[in-house]
């Protein structure tokens, strides 16, 4: 009788660290173990030690993920990106502005830092974004910036699920597809409007997951992690 396979982490699902103190960040990193190699760190954290955070990680052995979002004037941009580049990060985000992508991908330089464009925040529906402004539907803006995230040289975008299939039909193989707003099937949609199932996102194109409260907020955070690496395991 063979044995089953155990189920490992999957490097493309970054968990969330969207906690109120570091120490709750660092004290769910031990719970989750080998069963997680990479972490988001967001605003919440980031004013709070969030990036030594990151650099503690980093020296694990984790993929970091820092999810700044910068959206300033080029030359601020590009200096802010140039700091974040000397940290051995992974990824970081920018607003999909056309001269915020081009500034930050200045900035990053020859290091290995991934930039990613961040289209239509996944809390937006359509009469969200008639609030704000635009005229356009969630998915004709994400394209727009898509288009723009391109001809700026970044590496990827930030878009929900829904967007993912779109945007993979309009770009290189090696352009990062990122998606939050990935929820489990069963879990509590929360303030994301426009979400899947890590399945369903991986199937339309997500190269990247951001998953937070699902693990975070879960009885067993482990088991909730090893349960979306096992959901990512086909695809």
């Amino acid at each position: 009788m063979s044995r089953p396979i155990p189920i490992k982490s999957d490097p493309r699902c970054f968990v969330a660290l969207d906690l109120p103190s570091v120490t709750e960040a660092e004290a769910m990193v031990e719970i989750l173990g080998d069963a997680v190699q990479s972490y988001k760190i967001g605003l919440q954290l980031l004013p709070i030690g969030g990036v030594e955070l990151g650099q503690r990680l980093k020296a694990m052995g984790k993929n970091i993920f820092y999810d700044f979002k910068f959206h300033d004037i080029g030359a601020t941009v590009e200096k802010a990106t140039r700091s974040l580049a000397g940290l051995k990060a992974d990824l970081l985000t920018v607003h999909a502005r056309p001269d915020v992508m081009r500034s930050a991908a200045l900035g990053r330089g020859n290091s290995s830092l991934k930039i990613l464009g961040v289209t239509v925040l996944t809390s937006l529906d359509r009469q969200a974004l008639r609030d704000i402004g635009y005229n356009d539907n969630a998915e004709s803006l994400v394209m727009r910036r898509v288009e723009q995230a391109l001809d700026a040289g970044i590496d990827g975008v930030v878009s929900s699920p829904l967007e993912a299939a779109a945007i993979r039909a309009a770009v290189p193989d090696h352009f990062l597809v990122v998606t939050p707003g990935v929820r489990p099937k069963g879990a509590d949609a929360g303030d994301q409007k426009r979400i899947a199932t890590p399945a369903d996102a991986l199937q339309s194109g997500a190269s990247h997951l951001v998953i937070g409260r699902p693990v975070t907020q879960a009885e067993d955070p482990r088991a909730a992690a090893l349960a979306i690496a096992k959901e990512m395991s086909g695809y």
